[in-house]
């Protein structure tokens, strides 16, 4: 495989999971802050108040992604630095960001910035949170801010990751903060968040007259019928509408899955929250599509499930957190994008696996991982030699890090961190990924 000169690589990671610093700098609690406080939500009650301390290494780390070679760097903005209480501004906050940032392009590595990676503020979530409609408003406050501040820092932006997580795991599942198990709430909160995007957009767009690229990142999973009967196609159906059609079908065709309006009415009893207009906003065109992808779904038909479907044993080889190994089918997941959904360019801005790293006199051989990077590599180039127009790869994650309701006890970094010292290491993962950014792809395949 061999990329081009225009192909960005890059690595990610987010606030909550990395910073740490959780009382520093006029910061104040998050839902997330919140969540892992209540027992039994988080692996063994930990928490990201120290985290990888990125806060106060962030210089020790900005040399770690100038080592590695890559074009950019993603990273989250965590609100409640930004915005302590409603209406408060907090310029200490802003200015770790901008001297992230500035840093950052002083060592030639381009800022991605994403506004919202799920450290919603305590004082948002005390009116409503993304429930209320006013969240909107709150949200379009801090982008405001941080459009003003950061703008001329920033390559590029993103408006959320993934709102499934946000609004299906967090109001519906109950798994994420704030842990509710209410699907009214969550499709309530999902419409906010993508009509918060939608308007941020057009305001970088018309109000700051930017020409700072900006999209959204979606986590998209194929979903597969166990076999072909037509329960199962059914039960894949209503998978794949929950999963990925309720948020790309508003996003680039600007209306709701009506199967799945269906579906839903049996617990959302009024869909008068989505206002004249609000559909015209979300489906705003942006500058590129950000997707998440590390795994494909497959699922079979249950009677017992409200909407009809559970998962599925496969027999595909597995990463440490139980998910298929699939770049087969996410060369299938891009096609479909491009034959139903959308023409702008795609950007991978996470991908990467969590597995059972072990250091070993100082060394972690973590192969698997290198692999699965390589598999996926590999398949975006395919995709590319089609047409497919994937721009750039963000490998998740630079650092082991907090993994949300899995703790400390799932590692997906490239870098190895001691978290009784903070020490990085260096997984032979990451040193492979050097040399691939390095020669552009062209390295000798790993089990050469």
């Amino acid at each position: 495989m061999k990329f081009d000169k225009t192909f960005t690589f890059g690595t990610a990671t987010s606030s909550y999971q990395i910073e740490g610093a959780h009382n520093e700098g006029g910061r104040t609690p998050s839902i997330w802050d919140v969540f892992c406080d209540e027992p039994g939500k988080v692996h063994e009650q930990h928490n990201g108040n120290v985290a990888c301390d990125h806060y106060n290494r962030y210089e020790e780390d900005i040399q770690i992604i100038k080592k590695l070679g890559v074009d950019s760097y993603r990273f989250s903005i965590a609100w409640p630095r930004i915005f302590p209480a409603k209406g408060e501004y907090n310029p200490e906050g802003m200015a770790f960001y901008k001297t992230l940032a500035r840093r950052l392009k002083e060592e030639g590595i381009k800022p991605a910035v994403t506004l919202y990676h799920w450290d919603l503020p305590m004082w948002a979530h005390e009116e409503g949170g993304w429930v209320n409609r006013d969240s909107v408003d709150w949200f379009l406050e801090y982008a405001e801010t941080c459009f003003r501040e950061l703008d001329g820092l920033v390559d590029s932006w993103i408006t959320h990751n993934e709102p499934w997580c946000a609004g299906f795991l967090g109001y519906h599942q109950g798994v994420h903060a704030p842990g509710h198990t209410n699907l009214d709430e969550a499709v309530r909160a999902v419409h906010h968040m993508l009509l918060s995007h939608g308007r941020a957009v057009n305001m970088l767009k018309q109000d700051f007259n930017s020409k700072t690229p900006i999209g959204i990142t979606l986590n998209l999973a194929p979903i597969y019928p166990k076999t072909d009967s037509v329960n199962d196609q059914l039960a894949a159906n209503n998978a794949d509408g929950y999963s990925n059609r309720w948020f790309l079908d508003p996003v680039f065709k600007g209306s709701y899955p009506v199967d799945m309006m269906n579906l839903f009415s049996k617990y959302v009893h009024s869909y008068d929250f989505i206002q004249k207009g609000d559909l015209e906003i979300i489906s705003t065109e942006c500058d590129f599509f950000g997707i998440n992808y590390y795994s494909r779904g497959i699922v079979e038909f249950s009677a017992a499930n409200d909407f009809l479907t559970k998962g599925a044993h496969s027999d595909y080889e597995k990463t440490g957190m139980g998910w298929d190994i699939a770049p087969d089918e996410f060369k299938d997941l891009i096609r479909r994008l491009r034959n139903e959904y959308t023409n702008l360019p795609i950007f991978i801005t996470e991908n990467g696996a969590a597995y059972d790293d072990q250091l070993v006199e100082g060394k972690v051989h973590d192969e698997k991982r290198t692999e699965y990077i390589e598999k996926h590599l590999q398949a975006v180039y395919e995709l590319n030699e089609e047409g497919m127009n994937i721009q750039g790869y963000f490998l998740w994650s630079l650092l082991d890090n907090f993994e949300w309701s899995f703790g400390y006890d799932k590692r997906f970094g490239i870098i190895y961190v001691n978290y009784e010292t903070q020490e990085r290491i260096w997984k032979d993962s990451a040193l492979w990924y050097a040399d691939v950014v390095k020669n552009r792809g062209t390295v000798l395949p790993i089990d050469a």
